[in-house]
């Protein structure tokens, strides 16, 4: 609510000081309860906020393609020695307030200059000339088009919201004032004395015109006619997983018997044998308690010399970080990480 008050407010206090001035971004700021930086944003944002003290009148002359090709630029080369300024600058009399303009969306009647944002159509040097010097004596010329002349200050309070006028005759007054529509109209008339008129759109007979789409469901094409059904691609059946095959386990190496000493075949034997070091098996795993170390460092063996602090046989169930991450024990031998 405070930021959409925030523009016509600021309209406003330039229809009392001429320009939003640092005092008027802090009286806005303290009424709507808003920051001085998000206030100077938007009065430094758009350029129809000065932020600097402006004359009694705003001259723009629109420089942009159209209206600079017709001659534009010249009627601000012209202005501008004329009264001894620059863009955006003020007369030392303090009357006229000159600036150009990109656009002033009036192409039909380029090129234009406005007076505190009413138009002046299809002025040339003379003529844009002629609206200064009579701007700087006090008078009020009448626009080509639009509500009658007032000042930059009286423009800005209308905008802000609140009538310029006296009374309710003068704002209808201003409303329905004469203007020249002639540009606008041109090729309106021109085609009626031509004959000339735009084919006529085609209508629809009622057997034609679309029933409406009931919810959810998109409408069909003209003439009610029930739109056929997509074709749906045939899904195919995903196939079975393929079931991870295992790899054989290697067959167990078995001792075999010394061959006889007349050089017969040897014995069958019953039961295999496997390559396995039945001491240096594995202890045991008791439940609740962490798996042993058995590295060479916790577990060596018998009568084996241990360095100082390194593991003794009775810590097999404590690993030490120099040994656990690095041996590991195999069936057949202790081996590395």
């Amino acid at each position: 609510m405070a930021r959409s008050a925030l523009l016509p407010m600021l309209h406003l206090v330039q229809s009392v000081q001429g320009y939003v001035s640092p005092e008027g971004v802090t009286f806005c700021a303290e009424e709507l309860r808003l920051t001085k930086a998000e206030v100077g944003a938007v009065a430094t944002f758009y350029t129809m906020y000065k932020r600097r003290p402006t004359g009694r009148h705003l001259v723009s002359v629109c420089t942009n393609t159209l209206c600079s090709v017709l001659g534009g630029q010249r009627i601000m080369d012209a202005l501008s020695a004329d009264l001894g300024v620059h863009h955006d600058e003020t007369a030392v009399d303090g009357t006229i307030t000159l600036e150009h303009a990109e656009c002033l969306a009036a192409c039909d009647y380029a090129p234009v200059v406005t007076v505190d944002y009413e138009f002046y159509d299809q002025q040339d040097v003379d003529s844009a000339r002629e609206l200064v010097a009579a701007l700087r004596r006090g008078e009020k010329p009448l626009p080509t088009r639009g509500a009658p002349l007032t000042d930059f200050k009286g423009i800005s309070r209308q905008l802000a919201g609140f009538s310029q006028h006296g009374d309710d005759a003068a704002a209808r007054a201003a409303v329905d004032a004469p203007g020249e529509w002639g540009p606008t109209l041109v090729g309106l008339r021109l085609a009626e004395d031509r004959g000339e008129a735009a084919p006529e759109m085609p209508r629809l007979t009622p057997e034609e015109t679309p029933t409406p789409a009931s919810p959810g469901r998109p409408s069909g094409p003209p003439g009610g006619r029930a739109r056929p059904p997509a074709r749906r691609r045939p899904t195919r059946a995903s196939p079975p997983p393929t079931p991870r095959r295992r790899r054989p386990a290697p067959p167990a190496l078995t001792r075999m018997p010394p061959s006889p000493p007349d050089g017969g075949s040897p014995t069958a034997v019953k039961a295999p044998t496997p390559l396995r070091d039945p001491s240096r098996a594995p202890p045991a795993r008791v439940p609740g308690r962490p798996e042993p170390c058995l590295s060479p460092l916790c577990s060596p063996p018998a009568g084996a010399p241990t360095s100082r602090g390194a593991c003794r046989p009775t810590s097999r169930w404590r690993a030490t970080p120099r040994c656990a991450p690095r041996y590991r024990w195999t069936p057949t031998s202790w081996s590395r990480w």
